[in-house]
């Protein structure tokens, strides 16, 4: 089990995450929804201890998270790459293997065959030697998210992967979480898009810099909790016209 413990985030004089606690079972699919500003990066970023937090901790398995580093992979949001940097597909995500071989080690016949794996499963394998400014946006959100799944890690912080995708990418990433979901990884994923797509994970915290609400996405989304969380007033109507609509994140 993945735990945060009351955890609180602040910059200078403004409270960016309050006192926020919830747990993650295994083999699970949860996503991560609020307004913009409400602290999802800052959340995933504070998990992983990338930056300084004021009280809290995270557990993974009863063991503080921090000493586990390898047994965690994150996707950053698009715009914290840089994706006019001189490197192909294959490094990239070779890249995810220094955890096992060292800066300086020589890679193993080991991680050139699970880099060939994930590239395979993500469709990218025939463009492993084409650089990534050269990629369509959902290839290069491929790309990232092969980079996770070389590191074979036990959960997944992802920062909306979807930004940026096709159709086809996305019906393939949801396929690949599905996969991840049934191998019992942790998946944690800050999302923006909303209506039908929310049914599909197994569960929700709904954030704006506090929890307003963890549960099944039917006990989240429900109009006092969304107002809570976004504010004004809802019309009353079926949830993912409602979610479409008028709510953002």
């Amino acid at each position: 089990m993945l735990e945060v413990q009351n955890l609180s985030v602040r910059y200078r004089e403004v409270s960016a995450l309050s006192d926020i606690s919830f747990s993650l079972n295994s083999g699970s699919l949860v996503g991560l929804i609020g307004p913009n500003g409400a602290g999802k990066s800052t959340l995933l970023k504070a998990m992983l201890d990338l930056i300084p937090t004021q009280s809290g901790q995270v557990f993974y398995q009863e063991r503080p998270l921090k000493q586990q580093r390898q047994k965690v992979a994150y996707l950053p949001q698009r715009s914290q790459i840089d994706w006019d940097y001189p490197v192909t597909v294959w490094n990239v995500v070779m890249m995810s293997r220094t955890l096992h071989s060292g800066w300086f080690g020589k890679t193993s016949r080991q991680s050139k065959e699970i880099v060939r794996e994930v590239l395979e499963r993500v469709e990218l394998y025939e463009l492993r030697d084409r650089p990534i400014k050269n990629l369509s946006g959902g290839q290069q959100q491929r790309v990232f998210l092969a980079r996770a799944l070389a590191q074979q890690a036990d959960i997944l912080l992802l920062d909306e992967p979807m930004t940026a995708v096709d159709k086809k990418t996305e019906a393939l990433m949801w396929q690949i979480y599905s996969e991840l979901r049934q191998e019992g990884k942790t998946l944690l994923i800050s999302c923006h898009e909303w209506g039908n797509t929310l049914d599909r994970y197994d569960q929700l915290l709904l954030l704006n810099r506090h929890l307003v609400a963890s549960g099944t996405p039917r006990q989240v989304l429900t109009t006092a909790n969304i107002q809570r969380a976004y504010g004004g007033s809802l019309e009353s109507r079926d949830n993912s016209d409602r979610t479409e609509e008028l709510l953002f994140c």
